[in-house]
């Protein structure tokens, strides 16, 4: 058989460029967005499609105006994947709260909990804090069992003169012992990821976030430093021992669990919880694992937004010993993560024991003991 020898070295020369059989022309060009590698590790997996006792989420939000069909298919959906309780901390105030507390709590009793909000408005008024106080009185005579405060405090939020308000301002004094006197915990969520604060470089860990969601990075010319909100937060739980607060996010140190535990041995009346930032245990589990263990009556658990799907990695996280599994959103971990297998007994805590001692008004019935 004889081959022209021009269409010959053509062939050649379109193998060469190509890269060979098979070659998908788009892998040369493509971005980091678009690499979506499959793993070719054979390891023993495991995928709870339940979690492995009933659970207690403090971290959730609902709409406060949400319908009855839209209730009945959340319930079946935590039905569905074991959770016994879900906190609401979407509360809000007044009749903003009367209206959720109608929409959920009273529609399925011992189902949901639901946590007030502070209205911030007029923090620079004599006699502010006195009245806010006044009001989370109200709600929590209303049916609140705990108070949620957002990310605005100490990042975004102003008083009429447009000066910062920090986290440790002493207007918010009175709120925070009233939360004391009153016996509630206060879950707050102070800051973002330290990466969202650092340049927004090579280095950065949550570049891929930060490119798809601009607006999320907090340059110093707009906002304080990651530190110095920080210091701030632990000022407050520092000034008022006779409340509980809840550090969401494990206070965003979850790189840093040591840090974390410093400030447990030092504030006792600080807890936190895991929403939304599991893929920070996942990808160290032996660190983590003994974390969990040491400071077992500390944490709760939580998840933030709701998808019923996602909470299946966090089983597989906490429960099992797999490895090398994907989390469920490429932007917050490029990682893979393992499985930390916690002993039942620090599982029972995480899971629902801790929130039963910090949460005023769940109903322990169909909690295992």
């Amino acid at each position: 058989m004889r081959f022209a020898p021009a269409r010959w070295g053509l062939a050649l020369l379109v193998g060469c460029v190509c890269g060979g059989a098979g070659t998908d022309l788009r892998a040369q060009t493509m971005s980091i967005e678009e690499y979506d590698p499959k793993s070719t590790l054979v390891v023993p997996e495991h995928r709870p499609a339940k979690a492995k006792y009933p659970f207690i989420d403090v971290h959730n939000h609902q709409d406060r105006d949400i319908s009855a069909d839209d209730a009945a298919k959340l319930v079946a959906e935590m039905d569905r994947i074991g959770m016994g309780v879900m906190v609401n901390l979407s509360g809000g105030r007044g009749e903003e709260f009367l209206k959720a507390q109608k929409n959920l709590v009273a529609r399925y009793p011992g189902r949901f909990v639901l946590f007030a909000n502070v209205d911030f408005a007029g923090i620079e008024q004599p006699g502010w804090g006195a009245k806010a106080a006044e009001q989370l009185a109200k709600d929590v005579a209303a049916g609140a069992r705990g108070l949620k405060i957002y990310k605005n405090l100490g990042m975004t939020l102003v008083d009429a003169s447009g000066k910062r308000v920090p986290v440790d301002d002493p207007r918010i004094d009175p709120v925070w012992a009233k939360c004391g006197e009153l016996g509630i915990p206060v879950l707050i969520h102070t800051a973002e990821p330290r990466s969202f604060f650092d340049p927004q470089d090579v280095h950065n860990e949550r570049w891929l976030e930060l490119k798809q969601f601009p607006q999320r990075a907090r340059p110093p010319e707009k906002f304080p430093p990651f530190e110095q909100l920080l210091s701030e937060q632990h000022r407050v739980f520092e000034k008022h021992p006779k409340t509980k607060f809840i550090d969401a996010h494990l206070g965003w140190l979850g790189g840093d669990l040591a840090r974390l535990g410093q400030l447990f041995d030092r504030l006792p009346n600080v807890y936190t919880e895991i929403g939304a930032v599991l893929a920070e245990l996942g990808r160290q589990p032996r660190a983590a694992r003994a974390w969990f263990e040491k400071y077992q009556d500390r944490v709760m658990f939580g998840k933030d937004s709701w998808a019923a799907d996602e909470y299946l990695v966090y089983f597989r996280v906490l429960e099992t010993e797999d490895e090398y599994f994907d989390y469920y959103r490429k932007r917050h971990a490029f990682w893979k993560m393992y499985g930390l297998g916690l002993p039942d007994e620090v599982l029972k805590k995480l899971y629902y024991k801790n929130a039963l001692r910090v949460i005023p008004g769940i109903d322990p019935k169909g909690f295992p003991p």
